[in-house]
């Protein structure tokens, strides 16, 4: 665990969430791990990808956390904190900030979302705690309340349209667009794909009085699906592609989270070293695996060229369409145009790479090497 509570203890060791109601309808299979508490599957994983990706289908994220701040100088306070530009968020805009500590590494993703009167936090069950009390310890004299509002509203998520179900204890609809579709203002992005993946992801996720779970009949997916759509879409997701030592860079997301220009924060140099100056040690690379063998590999399996482990798997998926896919983390080093190997289950299974962050990402300031002493120039 870091000095800010973040709590980084592997997901068979952390608590499970509440059941939800999702749990009793038919064929639904519980989760376990990070996502225990809520369905992995109602019967059919790769049909409720379809349902899900046609905006047909809802997935429960009520295992999730909600956390609100309120008073005056709630938006103009998270933006001093965090990486992205937030102090003007109008009334009804959502947001995406990272969390930093002062060496530059990731400790929390918050998915933001104001009404004008709060300002809402949508984070992973586990992160909750740490963030809390990290948030309180920084208040000082701002006239700002930070609460955990987990026990009145649930989170769920869809990639269809968010309007039937929203919350709105303010007057305004409680729904966070996620901004993965496209580059945010002041952001970046090292992938070099003529179209991003993420284009096609429209995914939201919505408040709802928890109250409500019971009654929402929606078809629904499990988080299962929502994992392989969001694996196809390139999109991060810290809980599975963060640990101790992740930069943003590493996992592009210097598209999303991240405002170049807006000024200090915690580790902002890193961001700024980095971007301009450097290159992220490792990238993020999305792996096309061989089902011959129908071993899926898990998260933490080793990412081989040759004999060499050069990463290890973040999470992996049955796609509906792709078939078996993973997300890595791999060295930066390591050869773009080489096959690679995942260790599973003592099989090795091969991996074709599709590069999300190129080798070459970052040194965007592109500053001319000075000649070295003694050098002569005619």
């Amino acid at each position: 665990m870091s000095d800010t509570g973040r709590q980084d203890a592997p997901a068979s060791d952390r608590q499970d969430a509440p059941a939800s109601p999702f749990l009793t309808r038919p064929g639904a299979v519980a989760g376990t791990g990070r996502d225990a508490g809520v369905a992995a599957h109602y019967g059919n994983p790769l049909a409720e990808q379809r349902s899900l990706a046609a905006g047909e289908a809802i997935v429960d994220l009520s295992h999730r956390a909600v956390l609100s701040i309120s008073g005056a100088d709630r938006l103009s306070w998270i933006d001093s904190l965090t990486s992205q530009s937030v102090a003007r968020l109008a009334p009804g805009e959502s947001s995406e900030t990272l969390q930093l500590d002062p060496t530059g590494r990731l400790e929390y993703d918050l998915r933001l979302v104001d009404d004008g009167t709060d300002l809402w936090l949508l984070v992973e069950g586990a992160e909750a705690t740490g963030l809390l009390d990290w948030l309180n310890s920084m208040r000082f004299m701002l006239r700002v309340q930070v609460a955990d509002r987990t026990e009145e509203f649930a989170t769920i998520g869809t990639l269809g349209s968010p309007d039937i179900l929203a919350a709105a204890p303010n007057g305004l609809a409680l729904v966070w667009h996620d901004p993965w579709g496209s580059v945010a203002p002041g952001g970046f992005q090292y992938a070099t794909v003529t179209e991003h993946p993420g284009v096609e992801w429209t995914y939201s996720e919505i408040l709802v009085p928890r109250a409500s779970l019971a009654t929402i009949d929606l078809p629904a997916a499990g988080s299962l699906a929502l994992e392989a759509l969001r694996i196809a879409a390139w999109r991060p997701r810290l809980a599975t592609e963060g640990d101790e030592k992740t930069i943003p860079h590493e996992l592009d997301w210097l598209r999303s989270a991240v405002h170049l220009t807006k000024g200090c924060y915690r580790g902002q140099e890193t961001v700024a070293k980095v971007h301009n100056l450097g290159h992220p040690p490792r990238r993020l690379v999305l792996l096309h695996l061989d089902g011959s063998d129908a071993v899926l590999p898990r998260e933490g399996d080793e990412v081989l060229l040759g004999d060499t482990v050069v990463g290890r798997v973040t999470s992996s998926a049955m796609h509906f369409e792709l078939g078996p896919v993973a997300l890595a983390v791999v060295k930066r080093s390591t050869d773009p145009r080489a096959d690679l190997a995942v260790r599973a289950e003592d099989v090795l299974v091969a991996a074709a790479q599709e590069i999300v962050v190129p080798p070459d990402a970052g040194a965007a300031a592109d500053v001319p090497r000075l000649p070295r002493l003694g050098t002569v120039h005619r």
